[in-house]
């Protein structure tokens, strides 16, 4: 599909970081695939159901709403994005350390398909500490999520971790 994109992602939990890129991403596509990552073999807090309803119900207000899709996908990104005939794939980079992983990723990608590429897309500079992981860690401990993901993630975390 021509002017589209694919956003990959675990989305465990969804935090503020992942719907900034979001934004900026549906303002540069005109459709964005968001695809939830599923690996059994991973221990997820939230299931993938749960994870796509977190997804829906943060863009549910938002004017771009209606360019984002939302599935979960198993296997290789490669062949998803084969399938859906998108040949850009979206990853936020925070910092040195997520670029490093992500341009192995997107070198092993464009090995494997080479008329896939990769667009790094930054979130707000404010944003750029927040990462699924710290925010388990601060959920675990019964810290104030408030600035990390939305208000709705933040109830659903606290049941989690209730």
């Amino acid at each position: 599909m021509k002017n589209s994109a694919i956003y990959p992602g675990s989305f465990d939990p969804l935090t503020n970081g992942h719907l900034d890129i979001l934004e900026r991403a549906a303002k540069m596509f005109e459709k964005v695939y968001v695809t939830v990552a599923v690996n059994n073999k991973k221990t997820a807090v939230f299931s993938g159901d749960e994870r796509v309803s977190l997804i829906e119900e943060a863009i549910q207000d938002k004017e771009w709403k209606n360019k984002i899709e939302i599935e979960q996908f198993t296997g290789l990104l490669i062949d998803y994005a084969r399938k859906k005939k998108v040949n850009i794939l979206l990853r936020g980079v925070r910092q040195i350390s997520d670029f490093e992983y992500e341009f192995r990723m997107a070198l092993t990608n464009r090995r494997l398909a080479p008329e896939i590429d990769t667009l790094f897309l930054m979130p707000d500079e404010q944003l750029t500490f927040i990462s699924a992981t710290i925010v388990k860690e601060v959920a675990a401990w019964g810290g104030d999520l408030s600035s990390f993901v939305p208000k709705h993630v933040a109830k659903a975390l606290r049941k989690k971790y209730a």
